[in-house]
């Protein structure tokens, strides 16, 4: 049974992370090879896959689209967080992948996702 029909990813480059101190885990992990193979299995099993624009998507809240969550290096390390303006607690990983598919379903709305 296919439950998926659309598949949003953030556009992390693999090649950019490799430049940082997590190159050993973004070689580990093999993002690119990943989303190679995510894009082609969905395509041929009749889904629509789309790269989004992932910036911002951890601290801009997920319910109400304010910027109001930890920003900056140092903040990092903060896992969940509440919005400032609407009070939504968050997972700052959770949030993040919300708004990819948020952003990934507005795109796919306006006609600009391709299969």
């Amino acid at each position: 049974m296919r439950e998926f029909d659309y598949i949003a990813v953030g556009n992390v480059s693999a090649s950019a992370l490799a430049k940082t101190s997590m190159a050993k885990s973004v070689f580990d992990a093999g993002w690119y090879s990943f989303k190679q193979m995510l894009a082609y299995k969905s395509i041929r099993n009749g889904a629509w896959y789309e790269e989004v624009n992932e910036s911002f998507t951890t601290v801009t809240c997920s319910a109400c689209g304010s910027r109001s969550g930890p920003s900056g290096l140092e903040d990092l390390r903060i896992r969940e967080w509440k919005c400032g303006e609407c009070g939504s607690q968050h997972d700052r990983d959770t949030n993040a992948a919300l708004n990819i598919l948020h952003r990934g379903r507005s795109m796919l709305a306006e006609g600009k996702a391709s299969a």
